[in-house]
């Protein structure tokens, strides 16, 4: 049976993922650091669940150690290796950037590393679509320009689409990269707007609501982000060959966007929240945050050809699904 290592496994993409592929089955070897950038008790709860099942095997250890990493590579073999550990979170970026070098820089060369000296039918990596960073063109495609990054979390995200390519090249790793796009629903984090907003309304505390609301997100269920990911976990890129003139690259390495590709306006996220929850919002009207975006559109054109999937749960449904799982967790009415 093939085995999945899945980092950042207690993370909520990485959860998720787990859960899905544990409950088809297949062996899951989970690495995750549980550290406190947010509530700790949550990660150990998603943890817990999927312990329930035989065939997962955890392992707690920081990504950058290379002999934590080296040594689940050495015991496991894995066939498929999945990327979602990282520093996540633009505006902590501001904060702490080491914290992002060594989790998302050194973390994911680890793994190359890893893939490098035991071969790999395939490696998944979360990269963001923070990438695309003072684009003002949307749709935002695979095909644009990324150069111009906004924040150091973005710029560690798109780093990761360069080295990946670059061993994908040099070794012959079959490598996806991911651009996902603003990904929420149950066991979602806690450092997230939903989230955040969430707690604040039924606690009837104001929500600081940046850029006066007016910025638009594509929101992203995160049982479609999973699908996607199952999707894209079968089907490994291979090396393509061409004497063509400016044919671009020829490694077995690709990127895709991942995203409901129908932007909604935080306002109007706010309004779907206060009818779940059947109570207003105070709002804290403020400017623009370093390191924002006012928009971000995906164009999954790519993802649809290749894979025959296309996000598509409505915001209205997500959000619903949300309050419910949060008013269980928590135990709040």
């Amino acid at each position: 049976m093939p085995v999945t290592f899945i980092t950042g496994a207690a993370g909520f993409i990485g959860f998720h993922l787990a859960r899905r592929l544990l409950e088809r089955g297949d062996p899951v070897v989970g690495l995750d650091n549980l550290n406190p950038y947010y509530d700790v008790s949550l990660k150990e709860a998603r943890l817990q669940q999927l312990q329930a099942y035989p065939h997962f095997s955890f392992y707690r250890a920081d990504l950058e150690d290379p002999q934590s990493v080296a040594h689940i590579f050495e015991t496991h073999h894995p066939d498929v290796v999945v990327n979602l550990a990282a520093q996540a979170g633009v505006r902590y970026s501001l904060q702490n950037p080491f914290a992002y070098v060594n989790s998302n820089l050194v973390g994911f060369l680890n793994v190359l590393e890893g893939c490098r000296h035991h071969p790999v039918r395939h490696l998944v990596y979360a990269s963001s679509s923070s990438v695309y960073g003072a684009n003002t063109k949307i749709p935002f495609s695979v095909s644009d320009s990324v150069d111009h990054p906004v924040s150091l979390y973005a710029a560690t995200k798109k780093a990761n689409e360069l080295m990946a390519h670059a061993y994908s090249h040099l070794y012959c790793i079959p490598s996806t990269g991911l651009r996902f796009f603003t990904v929420y629903g149950p066991w979602g984090r806690p450092d997230m707007a939903l989230f955040l907003f969430t707690r604040a309304i039924l606690e009837e505390r104001p929500i600081d609501v940046f850029n006066y609301g007016r910025m638009q997100r594509d929101f992203t269920y995160i049982d479609d982000i999973v699908e996607g990911i199952v999707r894209v976990i079968e089907r490994p890129p291979a090396a393509r060959t061409s004497s063509a003139p400016g044919a671009g690259s020829t490694a077995p390495h690709r990127v895709y966007n991942i995203g409901n590709h129908q932007p909604v306006e935080l306002l109007r996220l706010i309004e779907i929240l206060e009818r779940c929850l059947g109570k207003p919002a105070i709002k804290n009207l403020l400017p623009m945050q370093p390191g924002d975006v006012l928009a971000t559109y995906a164009d999954v054109e790519d993802l649809v050809r290749d894979t025959g999937f296309c996000p598509s749960t409505p915001i209205e449904v997500g959000v619903a699904r949300f309050v419910e799982w949060y008013r269980s967790f928590y135990a709040v009415s």
